[in-house]
């Protein structure tokens, strides 16, 4: 196994980090202080900073929920100056302590959508999480100027192609009693999540969305969280996780 996989696998980092850190000389193989091409077997003894670190020893991944607001970008940093979720209050100090992890985004929420967007300490977790084969249900509701027909929400429960992109089958069921003369409230379920995947699909039978919450990903829920703050998943709640990606055979 490369020495910067082992590395990621074993909770260090993101794999450049690891390179940086075999870079300083602060990783050690049996010993001997580790090179970039430093192969790892079954067996071997791998230090990093002088401490045993193994995938088996790995700390439980943290996770956190985000309420993301409207017009906040899902990026670390933008080269226009535009304001994105780093730079939300909840997201520095004293909301959010140094002590807390370095975490990437599972996935996005466009900069005119907002809702629930889950934080991962953990670089594989948060790619398996988005990854298609996983299949976690991503559940919006969706607010759209105009009206679904019912042969509509039965093409979109099939799946639907448009302009070559495949668009897995998704749920959309009216929300009664929110809906007014020109607009329509939708309870949305989807397993996928490409790109814009909610407005590009009601475009295609010429609705427009004019707002868009996502309130669950996979088990985690938006419930009750103010816009712009965050809260810690319980770490049971992360093991009974993992263990469900592992009755999967979901590798990370």
């Amino acid at each position: 196994m490369r020495l910067n996989v082992y590395l990621q696998k074993a909770g260090i980092g993101s794999r450049r980090e690891a390179e940086r850190m075999v870079a300083e000389g602060r990783v050690t193989v049996n010993g001997t202080i580790a090179l970039p091409t430093t192969p790892v077997e079954d067996g071997d003894a791998v230090t990093v900073n002088g401490k045993p670190v193994a995938p088996e020893t790995k700390p439980l991944p943290r996770l956190f929920v985000l309420n993301k607001p409207v017009d906040v970008l899902v990026t670390h940093r933008d080269h226009k100056g535009r304001k994105t979720i780093f730079d939300l209050p909840a997201m520095n100090p004293p909301l959010w302590p140094a002590s807390n992890p370095r975490v990437m985004n599972v996935g996005r929420l466009d900069v005119n959508s907002e809702g629930l967007l889950l934080l991962s300490s953990d670089g594989p977790l948060a790619q398996a999480m988005m990854n298609p084969d996983t299949a976690l249900a991503r559940v919006y509701r969706v607010r759209v100027r105009g009206a679904l027909k019912p042969e509509q929400i039965e093409a979109l429960a099939r799946g639907v192609t448009i302009d070559g992109v495949s668009y897995r089958g998704a749920e959309f069921v009216e929300e009664y009693g929110k809906s007014g003369r020109s607009n329509s409230w939708y309870r949305c379920v989807l397993t996928e999540g490409k790109n814009r995947e909610i407005r590009k699909l009601m475009e295609y039978f010429g609705c427009v969305v004019n707002r868009l919450i996502r309130v669950q990903y996979g088990p985690f829920t938006l419930d009750e969280l103010a816009i712009g703050a965050i809260r810690e998943v319980p770490p049971q709640k992360v093991k009974s996780f993992l263990d469900y990606l592992a009755s999967k055979n979901i590798q990370f």
